[in-house]
């Protein structure tokens, strides 16, 4: 049984609702991991992955090349690329620019302001309104 009545579960309207994502989402399905290094630098996870970044590919069929960009040589001589889904690759070199920039300090303010926040004395009660 679903858990959420209102979503739907065909395949034709999954696949549709993923190909005509605004750009806000967007971004969050093209999201990539960061390498360990580039983790402890930036203070952040995850980053959307764009054109001029340097990967390394972790899962699949072609596991293990580095690159920007990946290309098939094909039997007659020419090349053609390769999708790769953003989730089976790490992020090892960041193309920053401003905007870039600004989405890693704004992740890593956010990080740095969040605080623990302590327990408060709670009661429990139960159904009745009775405290223990």
């Amino acid at each position: 049984m679903k858990f959420n009545l209102d979503t739907s579960s065909s395949r034709r309207k999954s696949r549709k609702a993923h190909f005509d994502a605004p750009s806000s989402i967007r971004r969050k399905i093209m999201s990539s991991s960061l390498s360990k290094e580039l983790r402890g630098k930036h203070n952040t996870r995850s980053l959307p992955i764009r054109k001029d970044d340097e990967v390394r590919i972790v899962r699949g069929k072609y596991k293990g090349r580095e690159g920007k960009v990946t290309q098939r040589d094909k039997s007659n001589g020419s090349t053609s690329p390769i999708g790769i889904h953003p989730s089976n690759v790490v992020i090892t070199t960041i193309k920053l620019d401003k905007d870039r920039r600004a989405i890693l300090d704004r992740k890593d303010r956010k990080k740095n302001t969040s605080e623990d926040v302590e327990m408060v004395d709670v009661r429990i009660c139960d159904l009745r309104g009775e405290s223990d």
